[in-house]
């Protein structure tokens, strides 16, 4: 099945796309697809383990599983003050 990862902020910058088609079995969850990206993608590690992530724009937990054509946006933590 094919999924679609989002990137914001400073993912997108270290990883320089925004979106990307990724395919996975079927079954696949939140937590494989983050495996999945950190593999293609090992500048993001430290960022992606403390992302919150939405499915079609709901937040979802890593052991959501996923479908054919889903939306997964990774949101990373956010600092400032």
């Amino acid at each position: 099945m094919q999924i679609t990862i989002r990137l914001f902020a400073i993912l997108r910058d270290r990883c320089g796309i925004s979106e990307l088609a990724l395919d996975l079995p079927q079954g696949s969850t939140v937590t494989i697809a983050r495996d999945e990206f950190q593999r293609q993608f090992p500048q993001s590690s430290d960022i992606m383990a403390r992302a919150a992530y939405a499915v079609n724009r709901s937040y979802a937990p890593v052991t959501t599983v996923l479908q054919e054509g889903d939306e997964l946006a990774v949101i990373p933590p956010v600092s400032g003050g």
